[in-house]
């Protein structure tokens, strides 16, 4: 991932929240559970300022589609290291327009790409 972006860690939500007061990064990538505070706190942080992919561990229909209202992609944790050299290298639709809780059955973790 680091020969095709500047990628910065940060550890807990309250390390990621200073970061994204202070910088402006081109994409946040988070769990949208981060222990006892939500992901979702990021994505008000970063809302129409970064593009943001969003994963959770277990599927919560609402948290995914209020990420998606905020302009989240939402990515299984299974597919996220495959499909996020393409978030980074490819032009993206306005906003994650798939059924986040929807599996694509031909690929493991997989989304149906027509649905982007």
């Amino acid at each position: 991932m680091r020969d095709v972006a500047l990628v910065e860690n940060s550890t807990d939500f309250y390390g990621a929240r200073d970061r994204l007061t202070t910088l402006r990064p081109d994409f946040l990538v988070t769990n949208l559970r981060l222990r006892t505070v939500s992901g979702l706190h990021l994505l008000y942080l970063a809302a129409f300022r970064a593009r943001t992919i969003v994963y959770v561990d277990h599927t919560d229909r609402s948290l995914l589609l209020e990420a998606q209202r905020l302009g989240a992609f939402v990515e299984s944790p299974r597919r996220l290291p495959f499909a996020l050299p393409s978030y980074l290298r490819a032009p993206l639709p306005a906003r994650d327009r798939r059924d986040p809780t929807r599996v694509d059955e031909s690929l493991p973790g997989g989304r149906r790409a027509g649905d982007v």
